[in-house]
Formats: C-alpha cells, structure tokens, sequence
C-alpha cells in the first residue's frame, strides 16, 4: 500500500486573502479559485497547501505550524510583517525563533539560519 501526503491545510474566514499571504511569503504562485478553494503548489515531492473556508473563529493556538527557515531571520520577519504578520506571544519565553501569524492568526515560526558547515 501507497500513501502520498497531498496538502497542509489551513482553515480561513478569507481563503483568497490568507492564501495570498502565503504565496508572497513563500513566492509561489496562488492557484485557484476552484470551489471556493484556493492553494499553492511547491512541487516535487512536497505537499499542496490548500486553503478552506470554515464558518468558526480561531480560538485557540494552532496544534499544527508551519516552521520557516530563512537565510536571514530579521530580514525574513521584517518581510513577513511587511507583508501583513504579526507578532504572537504563545508562553514561547525567550528563544531563537520568532512566532508569527498570519492575516487571520494562524502562527508560524521564522528559525535562524542553519549553521554553515564547517569545513
């Protein structure tokens, strides 16, 4: 038997506008609308990322996020706040990453850039 991750989804009020926030963060092009729905295709083994429209608020933190890790973390928060983020406090305390959300709250975080390799 055969299993294939097909799509993150992430459940909006807005479809149109959170998906768009999500294809300028991750520069990939905004794909649909079809049925209501909208998505981004990253390509090659990677999962679509499929935005829906649900009738309930966010009320609580999200159980499932997404993790960005830029060249640059205060250059890529910079941009994502440009970009319509904001900044969250979820109890993460001081640590290396930053949490975000999107247009309709939903968090994510920017890590630091990986460590070069050495040698």
């Amino acid at each position: 038997m055969t299993l294939r991750w097909q799509n993150i989804v992430v459940d909006c009020h807005d479809p149109e506008r959170v998906a768009r926030f999500w294809s300028q963060a991750l520069g990939l092009p905004l794909q649909g609308p079809h049925d209501g729905e909208w998505w981004l295709e990253p390509g090659g083994d990677y999962p679509d990322i499929l935005f829906l429209e649900v009738p309930e608020a966010k009320s609580v933190k999200n159980r499932v996020h997404l993790d960005l890790r830029p060249d640059d973390q205060a250059a890529e928060v910079e941009r994502l706040l440009a970009l319509g983020a904001g900044h969250v406090d979820i109890g993460q305390g001081d640590v290396s990453w930053v949490v975000l959300a999107d247009p309709e709250g939903n968090e994510f975080c920017v890590l630091q850039p990986r460590p070069a390799p050495a040698g």
